[in-house]
């Protein structure tokens, strides 16, 4: 073995090396390892006695009583200043009377700086025999040790093993405990996790809207992981769009709503290429991504973030993002949960764009079916109608208006005056099935007219269930079926109302002196089933300055459990709305007793026969 080996005790020696960690002793002052220090320099006589721990390159003294600074206060030396290096060496005691004069210790620097001469070291060891360091006695001038000093330090050195593997033994009993308590504490969180990704899987099966996903994903990781941020980023053809909240509680999601997938954001990174990025600090952010993304960035106040990709058999999906307003460290576990997290959010995002596809097809189409207006001469007309805000389905509401040449006794007469025709109405159901209904039930209804001139509108909804019942369309719901039909003289200006009614909300006239009438007439609802009477017919003049509403059952319902309150709403609005435009009266009748989102589609058509001062205005 060559010298500089030799002077290395434990150098290599990994075993001894970790066991001598294992005691958890250091070059500090340890009370019992001090009093086995002056217990062997009390009972030998010695000036100096060490419990010293031989390192691999160095020792130190937990235990010391004797040692002039600058080596009491630093307690350690090189192992050039060491004769305890060598009972670790050889594994057995080393008692030396004359160091100077010995040829194992002669050439050691502690004789000059620590001033050892005479030297008996005692080896220190642990449960498995290692070595640890040596209890010595040291004197500063020769000595011959007798038999019961050495005696007497080597059951001290006996009595300080035991006290370091008793030392070594709590240590490995506290890890233990603590290995235990870290791995109780892993499998209780990739329980928690466990249950986090069950309750994301069944929370996001029922979403049918983007707004719903982001809300449910907020709100199950914000209680487990604790983000102070969740948002999405969806692909755009080559742009990301940021979805906003609808709150506006995070304003630079509106002003970086749009921007390439090429542009350097961490989130246009994840999304491109495929991986989850992470970002650990503002730092990172300035050095590796364009300002805009650390204006968002800071806006937020954010420390930390993950950006993952939502995985997509077209990529790129987009981007799901949280971050922090600390420094967050992900490990594995949690990426790994983010990682299933980022694929259930992505099958429910392609779902409800999906949805929403379906949904704007299906209200275009409905929206379609609703005509425009006719221009009739003593006659203001207004429509409105608006799908439900809070719902992803499309529904059988509808108006219609329309002229019906009158009929003398040889037909059709162009001279007299053209009947107008108007309905509203709402078929059963709210999807793209109740939506086609509405549209074969509309055009139906407007046949029956067509095919049975002068006979009432009655008389067109007895035909339309007939060829209902008749062709198995199997369309059910409400409507009101009316024709207005000018007065001759002397009651110019005067239209006669008459009209039918199959179970819908009772239409509303406003007199010119504000009074408001309730057209509570009624018979039963539109259904297949139903071995309905006869339908019948209703009528009432509508002086100058009356006002017409007819309305859908969205109105007035909005899951209030007293429709007769909401009605009464609805006269309140119209009387405080009645000499404006009818376009602003609709508006906000709507607004101001369904709300401006309301959770059901609503359509509402106002008629108001002007007054004289109006006409000649």
């Amino acid at each position: 073995m060559a010298r500089g080996d030799k002077d290395r005790p434990g150098a290599g020696d990994a075993e001894r090396v970790a066991a001598l960690r294992e005691t958890g002793l250091s070059a500090a002052a340890d009370a019992g390892m001090d009093r086995f220090a002056r217990l062997a320099a009390d009972l030998l006589h010695a000036p100096i006695s060490l419990v010293s721990l031989v390192d691999a390159d160095r020792q130190f003294f937990p235990g010391m009583t004797g040692l002039d600074d600058p080596w009491a206060s630093e307690r350690q030396t090189p192992l050039t200043h060491s004769l305890c290096r060598h009972v670790v060496a050889d594994g057995r005691p080393l008692v030396v009377h004359d160091a100077r004069a010995d040829p194992r210790t002669r050439q050691s620097l502690a004789i000059p700086e620590l001033g050892v001469i005479g030297y008996a070291g005692m080896p220190l060891t642990d449960a498995d025999g290692h070595v640890l360091g040596s209890l010595c006695a040291i004197d500063t001038r020769p000595r011959t040790w007798s038999e019961h000093d050495l005696s007497v330090l080597e059951d001290l050195a006996a009595a300080c093993s035991a006290e370091l593997r008793l030392r070594v033994a709590s240590r490995q009993r506290e890890q233990a405990r603590a290995d235990a308590d870290e791995l109780a504490r892993r499998l209780r969180t990739a329980l928690e996790r466990s249950q986090l990704l069950l309750r994301v899987s069944d929370a996001l099966a029922g979403t049918t809207s983007l707004a719903e996903v982001r809300q449910q994903v907020r709100d199950l990781v914000t209680g487990e992981l604790e983000p102070v941020y969740v948002g999405l980023v969806l692909a755009d053809g080559p742009r990301l769009r940021r979805l906003v909240e609808a709150s506006g509680s995070a304003p630079m999601e509106t002003e970086y709503e749009y921007y390439l997938l090429t542009d350097a954001w961490p989130t246009a990174r994840a999304a491109r290429e495929n991986r989850t990025v992470i970002v650990h600090s503002t730092a990172e952010l300035v050095r590796d991504y364009a300002p805009e993304a650390v204006a968002a960035f800071t806006s937020l106040g954010l420390v930390s973030a993950v950006c993952v990709p939502l995985p997509s058999s077209a990529l790129p999906l987009g981007t799901l993002v949280l971050g922090w307003d600390h420094h967050h460290e992900i490990d594995i576990l949690e990426q790994a949960v983010l990682a299933s997290l980022s694929g259930y959010t992505a099958r429910a995002v392609e779902r409800a764009l999906f949805v929403d596809q379906r949904i704007d097809t299906a209200r275009q189409l409905q929206e379609a079916m609703l005509t425009d207006l006719p221009d009739v001469p003593g006659l203001e007309l207004a429509a409105l109608y608006r799908p439900a805000a809070a719902t992803d389905l499309v529904g059988g509401d509808w108006y219609d208006t329309y002229l019906l040449p009158s009929a003398g006794e040889g037909g059709e007469d162009s001279t007299t005056p053209a009947t107008v025709a108007v309905s509203v109405g709402d078929i059963t159901g709210h999807d793209m099935h109740a939506a086609t209904l509405m549209g074969q039930a509309r055009s139906m209804l407007r046949q029956a007219d067509l095919d049975h001139p002068g006979q009432g509108p009655a008389s067109a909804v007895s035909a339309f269930e007939h060829a209902n019942t008749r062709l198995h369309l199997d369309a059910s719901g409400t409507l009101v079926h009316a024709h207005l039909r000018p007065c001759p003289p002397p009651n110019q200006g005067t239209w006669e109302l008459t009209w039918t009614n199959a179970g819908h909300p009772p239409p509303l006239v406003v007199g010119a002196d504000g009074g408001v009438t309730r057209l509570e007439e009624h018979d039963v609802l539109i259904h297949p089933g139903l071995d309905a009477p006869p339908r019948t017919a209703h009528r009432l003049a509508l002086p100058p300055g009356s006002l017409l509403l007819l309305y859908t059952d969205g109105l007035v319902e909005q899951g209030r459990h007293d429709i007769e309150q909401a009605v009464d709403e609805v006269v309140k609005q119209l009387t405080a709305l009645r000499h404006g435009s009818l376009s602003a009266l609709l508006t906000g009748v709507a607004d101001n007793v369904a709300g401006p989102e309301a959770d059901d589609d609503i359509a509402l058509l106002a008629l108001r026969v002007p007054s004289p001062q109006a006409t000649s205005e």
